[in-house]
């Protein structure tokens, strides 16, 4: 009013009025562009909130799983430990009865080997004590049969003088019939213990052909209990060959066993790497949450002030027009508070943060 009484004309008056009208117009214009801006900025942030709040609830999903698996993962590697343990103290025990076992068989064996060694020298010295008897006997066989043989050899000779005798008693018939009956006694006499001595010497001969025989079996018997003994040595030797096999198996198995506890624990490693970095970004999405919270808040108070102060200046020039009957000039205050001028460029100068909610945010730090 100041301002229209400075002028003298009331078409200057007029002019002034519709230029201050067209002045508050317009900034009511811009105000009402600035508010949609903000309103729409406003549904960004909500659903950018909204976005934010499903992926924090997806993070403390994410990270109850992770602790149930890092559990469940402790859980198999104290029962793997455990397995571990228990199979290494039974293939050790295993190991050690198998040694055991082994070296009391070695010992049993090398105890039959001796035992056989010296039945064995036993045996070489009975056959060839055989061996010289058998040869002794063979011998003396020999010299009998010789003997036998000269004897008969005599006996023919003998005959033969008997014979030559008996042709010149024959001739001296009737001189020598008591000489002849003497002598035919005494070589009667003689045929008799030939013949004796012939049956004597068959039943020796019977004699010394069993005890060949029985030699002989004798013999049969050794050579069966060098075979028995050879058979009883290749079993011990399969068997040692068994125990070794079955040693070097359980050791391949210790040693797969430990490689598989080995890559259980670097694979907690790497799940305990794993979970500290998820542990890192879900701090970083709490203090990002916590600045868009904030700066939600703020712009919530700004709009706040901005429409009671809108509704204050509308009341304002609602009462002047129906007070003086004329268009509502003053129905927009200058709204360009430091406060609302201070959010505006803040906002203005933030770049809209990504939907995804990964990585850092360059717009919230800015308005921080």
């Amino acid at each position: 009013m100041q301002a229209l009484n400075t002028l003298s004309t009331p078409e200057e008056k007029l002019a002034a009025l519709c230029k201050k009208y067209a002045d508050l117009l317009e900034e009511s214009r811009n105000v009402q562009k600035q508010m949609k801006i903000l309103q729409k900025k406003r549904a960004q942030i909500v659903k950018e909130k909204v976005h934010l709040q499903s992926e924090h609830s997806k993070a403390i999903l994410a990270r109850s799983k992770l602790e149930s698996l890092c559990r469940e993962l402790q859980r198999h590697n104290k029962t793997l430990k455990e397995e571990n343990l228990q199979q290494a103290r039974e293939e050790e025990e295993r190991r050690k009865e198998a040694t055991a076992h082994f070296q009391v068989t070695l010992n049993e064996i090398q105890a039959q080997l001796e035992q056989h060694d010296v039945h064995n020298a036993k045996l070489r010295q009975e056959n060839v004590e055989l061996g010289e008897k058998l040869k002794k006997l063979i011998e003396q066989y020999a010299l009998r049969e010789e003997h036998i043989d000269k004897v008969f050899k005599h006996k023919e000779l003998q005959q033969q003088l008997v014979d030559a005798k008996l042709q010149q008693t024959t001739q001296l018939i009737k001189e020598a019939d008591e000489k002849h009956q003497r002598e035919r006694e005494f070589l009667l006499k003689e045929a008799t213990e030939s013949r004796h001595k012939y049956e004597q010497m068959k039943q020796q001969e019977v004699q010394l052909k069993q005890q060949l025989s029985l030699y002989m079996d004798k013999f049969e018997e050794f050579q069966t209990t060098m075979a028995k003994s050879n058979e009883l040595f290749t079993t011990f030797r399969q068997e040692m060959e068994k125990m070794t096999k079955k040693i070097k198996k359980l050791e391949k198995e210790t040693l797969i066993w430990r490689t598989k506890w080995e890559n259980n624990n670097k694979a907690l490693l790497q799940m305990a790497e794993e979970k500290t970095v998820r542990d890192k970004e879900y701090k970083a999405f709490q203090i990002k949450l916590d600045r868009l919270e904030k700066l939600c808040r703020a712009l919530q108070t700004e709009r706040n002030e901005l429409s009671e102060k809108v509704e204050v200046l509308k009341e304002r020039d609602a009462g002047k027009a129906a007070g003086t009957g004329r268009c509502p000039l003053g129905s927009r205050a200058q709204p360009n508070t430091p406060a609302s001028a201070g959010a505006l460029a803040a906002l203005e100068a933030t770049p809209p943060t990504p939907a995804t909610g990964t990585g850092t945010g360059p717009g919230i730090e800015s308005v921080d």
